[in-house]
């Protein structure tokens, strides 16, 4: 029955049927050797199947679920989360909160430095308020005036200090924001820096769970999905919310990512730095399932024995996706309907491998299964949608020579022929709907300063996007940056021609930028 089997001793018996071997000539074991048709296909009888207990399981499609437990800490909220510097050297002459864990308000006294500093900065402010626009311009009063907000006072108290025309050497660091002390610096006597951290002060009426995602869990994980989180210090309670944010960027050394869950916390039963244990239960519907226990691993390939007629169990080599609780999801190699081995499977592997060693064949070579192929190369832009932007970098060159100019009525009567310029690139453009570019918001006024704001998120995003397709070197278009523009701190801007003209400012600093390739 089972030919490839051969023994070289008398009275020996089939190593998967029982049966007992017969002698064989030479030419009868060439026709047992040419009858070797599938070494991967394992037959049994039923007595047999009964005593090694061999189970099946049908492929079928379902939601594939995944339990996920981590652990992590709960941290207070970054963007809350503010640092005291002192802003004149000088000693803390006293501290009106001198614990950690504090709860202050905003506006708050924190600590008193006593600066000379300070004081002399007073003096010259008290000096050229007195004297007045005979021995000073407007500019220096207010230059003046500007040093001492620098230094740490508060309008309120430079106009008591024009009142009662009084200099002090007494500096009063206040709390920015309300909060909870979570660090100090500050003791009374000590001598401080300018830019010494006094205090920190973070926000506990929102805290964030963070915890580290393995690299195969991040597919499991998405913003927007519940996790329930447990603390020591709350027994009996579950805490849910969705995540907030996945950092993109995996550690080094840990391989792993900071997940972020944002947690209400109004009466601060959440601790600082406490730890919390979550669960995130994470489904996909419609996957090809597998169960888990049918699946064997041959150094690193995934085989399953599949069900054939008559108690005939064949090796399969798949492919896998992602490993829930309980399933597989089965990427190719399988279909739906398909009955796998679950129990027993490792005796069947145990025969295949004896086969395919009688045999000459390799101890793992299974019918394998092909990966799935994802294209991800970058889609080029195509002639339309080239056209479409080309037309769109020359409209937004113009609109930029017309604001350089301080021409706003000649950017008004622009402003239609661009905004259709955009409006056919998007069209042109597969996948550009959803970029800033196509959410630009160019308006016409109501004076040069709007229009120049609206248009310099549009003009940066648009020249970034002329660079990164090499436009500009084929059409005779020239980038320049501006380092100081007003709305993002750098932005960029189209021209026709290597003159230096800045729209975003104009007449007021026309030569403000530089080109860059």
């Amino acid at each position: 029955m089972h030919p490839w089997i051969k023994s070289d001793k008398p009275n020996a018996k089939c190593t998967i049927c029982g049966m007992a071997l017969v002698a064989a000539n030479s030419a009868s074991a060439s026709s047992s050797a040419s009858a070797v048709v599938d070494p991967n296909l394992v037959t049994l009888t039923p007595a047999q199947a009964a005593v090694v207990g061999v189970q099946t399981s049908p492929v079928r499609r379902g939601t594939l679920t995944r339990s996920l437990r981590v652990t992590g800490a709960i941290d207070d909220d970054d963007t809350r989360h503010r640092i005291l510097a002192a802003r004149v050297p000088g000693r803390v002459e006293k501290l009106f909160v001198n614990f950690v864990g504090a709860e202050v308000q905003e506006g708050a006294q924190l600590a008193t430095i006593f600066s000379p500093d300070m004081l002399t900065a007073q003096r010259e402010y008290l000096e050229r308020m007195k004297a007045g626009a005979i021995a000073f311009t407007a500019a220096e009063r207010a230059a003046a005036k500007e040093k001492l907000l620098g230094l740490g006072l508060t309008d309120e108290e430079i106009n008591i200090l024009e009142n009662t025309k009084q200099a002090t050497a007494m500096v009063t660091v206040r709390a920015p924001m309300s909060g909870t002390v979570v660090a100090r610096g500050a003791y009374e006597g000590k001598y401080v820096g300018a830019n010494d951290e006094l205090f920190q002060i973070g926000d506990f009426s929102r805290m964030w769970f963070v915890f580290d995602a393995a690299e195969p869990d991040l597919a499991w994980l998405r913003v927007g999905q519940q996790v329930d989180v447990a603390v020591p210090s709350l027994p009996g309670k579950i805490l849910t919310a969705p995540i907030a944010f996945i950092d993109p960027n995996l550690n080094e050394t840990t391989r792993t990512a900071k997940v972020r869950v944002v947690l209400d916390n109004p009466d601060r039963l959440l601790r600082h730095r406490q730890t919390a244990y979550a669960s995130v239960v994470a489904e996909t519907p419609d996957a090809l399932l597998v169960p888990r226990t049918a699946v064997l691993q041959h150094s690193g390939r995934a085989v399953v024995f599949v069900e054939r007629s008559n108690h005939a169990y064949a090796a399969q080599e798949i492919a896998l996706g992602r490993t829930g609780d309980a399933d597989a999801e089965a990427v190719s190699g399988l279909k739906e309907g398909d009955k796998v081995v679950t129990e027993g499977a490792l005796v069947l592997d145990g025969q295949a491998q004896l086969a395919h060693a009688a045999v000459g064949a390799g101890a793992h070579d299974h019918a394998a299964a092909a990966p799935q192929k994802i294209s991800v190369e970058v889609p080029k832009p195509s002639d339309a949608a080239y056209a479409a932007l080309k037309t769109l970098a020359f409209a937004a060159a113009d609109a930029a020579d017309l604001l350089a100019s301080d021409d706003l009525t000649g950017y008004q009567k622009h402003l239609p022929a661009l905004r259709a310029a955009l409006a056919a690139y998007v069209a042109a453009s597969s996948g550009s709907a959803k970029t800033p570019l196509a959410k630009s918001a160019l308006v016409d006024g109501p004076d040069l300063d709007a229009a120049r704001r609206a248009f310099e998120p549009f003009s940066t995003e648009l020249a970034d996007l002329v660079k990164a397709q090499h436009l500009h070197h084929k059409e005779n278009l020239t980038i320049f940056q501006c380092p100081m523009a007003p709305v993002l701190g750098t932005g960029r801007w189209l021209s026709k021609s290597k003159t230096l003209r800045n729209p975003f400012f104009g007449s007021a600093m026309l030569e403000c930028g530089e080109e860059i390739e």
